[in-house]
């Protein structure tokens, strides 16, 4: 049955739409509470408002952290109204019965989100009152309706003129935003604190993990048409990332989709120059650096047109007609960048199922908070992986030093096999890849695959791997394939004889003494 409305409270910090929602209230008869900044804007425009202050007969104090807290409030909102005894208390006590609770919460995850934010800001952002309102009044739902968003006061509105009140249903899914709301707000505050906990090195893990994301969108389905699946953003990021992106055109993500996208943006924004990844199931099938996005694109598909067919692409630089151009020529899941020129746009147009996404500049761009893994029963929590090391001050381990151009192609590779599933083997010409071993088991299998898929000659080419050598023999087969070059981390206890190797084979070899599993 429907809850009537005869008395509100309103207590809010984002005042847009509060004006005209508590004036349409008023015209429904409904006496209106309210407190602070809120009490004066409704006064302002005219709308009559009894004060909490008045009401409760209690002063606000401590510079407004007590407005609320009282109990002529919380009792009015818990009180259950079928319960003799709970109503014979208010009675007593001349506590007024509140039928709705609008409060929406200070702006912690805004604040933190700073630069310059202190802890000490930080803290008075935390909100006390309004949390324990909306709590209570999601408790009490079978009596008191609860809105903690501008999102959802049309629609109450609309069911109060309808129906004089508020059903039970609506009231249920209020308490459920309710506590989802205050949820990720306390989720929010406990992981900033705990990060000011954290030592430099990244020790110190908090004793619990929250995590608090937006639903962003169902999926069709997961990984496999048997799965469901969804996407969620996360409220606290406005780096230009997948989940912020703009998608300009095309058939909604896949989750795989997703995945593919995240992996291909991280390698392009890797880079300075203009970049170009395509990935296919998580792996690159080709990156690049070029003069414009076109060469940068047409260079990175070069390296395996035919595993690129209905992958992804990423560009670091916006996309040009030319690249658009290039593009249309073939069959691709998706394409983003920071942005698309009009006639990109109009080149791409008839090709509707094509995914554009549009990240904004991506000078900016990185992977923040942690990098999280589901296990079942459990959660892996890390640092993201980040390329911290540049390979020319790196240890040169064998007896010749590389020339300019190996260096060239030993930095672009080392970045890319960041990328790449391990064991990872990545073979390279300055600035592009001719040659990639994704996933296997054994390294040398690694290393011979990738020579297997590479499309033209590896001889002058160089090779990077993501971590050490175990044994001799995949220097070997890099050598047998024309490899003049290696960069890998090291900390084999057959190093030695890795490095020997390459000195009999003429190979320069650098060891990063890092290494880039990725799982």
């Amino acid at each position: 049955m429907e809850q009537r409305v005869r008395r509100a409270l309103i207590s809010v910090y984002r005042k847009e739409g509060i004006v005209d929602f508590c004036r349409e209230l008023a015209s429904l008869g409904v006496e209106i509470l309210s407190s602070g900044g809120t009490a004066r804007l409704l006064g302002e425009n005219g709308i009559e408002v009894t004060r909490v202050s008045d009401y409760t007969g209690f002063p606000e104090m401590l510079g407004g952290r007590v407005k609320t807290l009282h109990p002529k409030i919380h009792g009015g909102i818990l009180a259950i109204r079928d319960n003799p005894e709970h109503m014979a208390h208010l009675d007593e006590h001349g506590i007024l019965a509140i039928d709705l609770v609008v409060v929406n919460l200070y702006p912690f995850g805004d604040t933190i989100a700073k630069p310059d934010t202190t802890l000490s800001s930080a803290v008075e952002m935390i909100d006390i009152g309004g949390p324990s309102m909306v709590r209570g009044a999601a408790k009490n739902y079978r009596d008191v309706g609860v809105l903690v968003s501008p999102d959802d006061y049309d629609g109450v509105l609309d069911e109060l003129k309808e129906k004089g009140g508020l059903s039970e249903t609506t009231r249920l899914r209020l308490s459920a935003a309710a506590f989802d709301h205050t949820a990720r707000y306390d989720t929010a505050i406990a992981g900033y604190l705990a990060e000011q906990c954290r030592g430099d090195a990244g020790e110190g893990y908090p004793p619990s993990y929250g995590l608090a994301y937006t639903k962003v969108q169902d999926m069709r389905y997961g990984e496999n048409p048997h799965q469901t699946a969804a996407f969620y953003r996360d409220p606290g990021s406005d780096l230009p990332t997948v989940a912020n992106a703009d998608q300009l055109q095309g058939k909604e993500l896949s989750f795989n989709n997703i995945l593919d996208l995240d992996s291909a943006l991280a390698i392009a924004a890797s880079f300075d120059s203009t970049a170009c990844a395509v990935i296919k199931h998580g792996n690159p099938c080709g990156a690049a650096l070029g003069a414009d996005v076109a060469t940068a694109f047409r260079d990175a598909l070069a390296c395996d047109p035919v595993s690129a067919f209905g992958g992804v692409i990423a560009f670091n630089r916006p996309v040009d007609e030319a690249a658009a151009t290039a593009i249309k020529g073939a069959f691709y899941e998706a394409v983003i960048a920071p942005a698309f020129s009009e006639e990109a746009r109009k080149a791409l147009k008839k090709k509707k199922n094509l995914r554009l996404l549009a990240t904004g500049d991506l000078s900016d761009y990185s992977r923040d908070g942690h990098d999280l893994r589901r296990v079942a029963g459990g959660l892996l929590v890390q640092d993201w992986d980040t390329q911290g090391e540049n390979v020319r001050e790196c240890k040169v381990a064998s007896s010749r030093q590389p020339t300019e151009e190996e260096w060239l192609g030993l930095s672009f590779g080392w970045v890319v096999g960041q990328f790449v599933k391990s064991n990872a083997i990545v073979y390279c010409r300055p600035g592009r890849t001719v040659g990639i071993g994704a996933g296997q088991m054994s390294r040398v299998d690694s290393a011979r695959f990738g020579a297997l898929k590479a499309q033209s000659s590896l001889e002058g080419a160089v090779m990077a791997s993501d971590a050490f050598f175990p044994f001799r023999d995949g220097i070997d087969a890099a050598h047998d394939a024309g490899i003049t070059a290696v960069i890998q981390p090291g900390g084999s206890i057959r190093d030695e004889e890795v490095v020997q190797a390459a000195n009999e084979h003429g190979m320069a070899m650098v060891l990063t003494g890092r290494r880039h599993f990725r799982h």
